[in-house]
């Protein structure tokens, strides 16, 4: 039975486990995955009353497992490689510089989409509450952390509806994350999307809305 009806179901049920300790805190910043994480972050922002920021992410798939990832870049030149998955799948320098590269450029456009400009919220100093809607092998989780800390985040938080119980354990052990909020660990967990009755694919034009500003001065819209 799956533990959620959707992401945004996920996101209600992340925020008030969060709200007690994070909600209206003037030092806390949601930092969503794209694209599925954004929507659940979108969520946990406005419960704790708190901004709302993507942090620009994107797996390295395997070349002939995609959905498998063996590493993954973000923002601020931030990579990480998983070396077991590359030997074992026998990946090549170059097939990983390729995906690398498109992975690279997708990340690249999709922060110009996302983002229409915006400078990224300042982190400095502040408690980053990071945000997807599941973890399987934390590749993108572990390098949206790093990121944050490079960013100026005094405290890392992973928080996410549901995960592989081996990768939290992994993470907790490495110190990716301050602290990890996780609702579910369930036994035999396998893909993240078969604990969502609903997990229909987000498309850039959702996450672009999502964190588009929803404050606008009447003065600043053009009458025609």
């Amino acid at each position: 039975m799956p533990e959620f009806l959707d992401r945004y179901d996920a996101g209600a049920q992340l925020a008030a486990r969060l709200a007690p300790r994070w909600g209206g805190r003037a030092d806390v910043v949601v930092l969503g995955l794209p694209r599925g994480g954004v929507p659940v972050a979108e969520v946990v922002a406005r419960e704790l009353g708190v901004p709302l920021d993507v942090i620009m992410v994107r797996k390295l798939g395997v070349p002939s497992y995609p959905e498998l990832a063996m590493g993954a870049i973000g923002e601020q030149g931030i990579r990480l490689k998983d070396e077991g998955t590359i030997r074992h799948f026998a990946v090549t320098p170059a097939q990983l510089e390729l995906v690398e590269r498109r992975e690279q450029e997708t990340l690249d456009r999709r922060a110009l989409l996302f983002r229409a400009g915006r400078e990224p919220l300042d982190l400095t100093g502040k408690t980053a509450l990071i945000v997807d809607d599941g973890m399987a092998t934390g590749a993108t989780s572990r390098v949206a952390c790093r990121v944050a800390r490079t960013l100026g985040a005094a405290h890392v938080v992973l928080a996410v509806p549901v995960a592989s119980r081996t990768t939290v354990d992994s993470m907790l052990i490495s110190r990716e994350a301050d602290e990890i909020e996780v609702l579910a660990t369930p036994r035999g967990f396998r893909a993240v999307g078969s604990h969502y009755r609903d997990f229909a694919a987000v498309n850039d034009e959702t996450v672009a809305a999502i964190l588009a500003p929803k404050d606008v001065d009447p003065k600043d819209v053009d009458p025609d």
